[in-house]
């Protein structure tokens, strides 16, 4: 799973890093960034800068996601070789 951010979009309000602060950073320009392994990913910022998801955090990014006002996360689940994987909820 990957990441980014609409930098766009975003409303700054930050419920991202409050849900997942391992995979969101708000900046000093008030505006949030993708992080990976900590580092945010702010050049170029939105699609060029996609994040690698880690397992435990995957459940927090969704909920980030979720409930962010500006609607900004977007997120790939494409496998490594960028195949969709299809899953199944009951």
């Amino acid at each position: 799973m990957r990441v980014w951010i609409d930098q766009d979009l975003c409303t700054g309000d930050g419920l991202c890093e409050d849900h997942c602060a391992d995979a969101f950073k708000l900046l000093e320009d008030g505006i949030a960034y993708v992080a990976e392994l900590g580092v945010p990913l702010n050049d170029p910022g939105g699609a060029g800068s996609m994040a690698r998801v880690a397992p435990r955090d995957r459940q927090s990014v969704l909920r980030a996601a979720e409930v962010c006002p500006g609607e900004c996360i977007f997120i790939d689940v494409s496998d490594e070789q960028g195949v969709p994987k299809i899953s199944q909820v009951a």
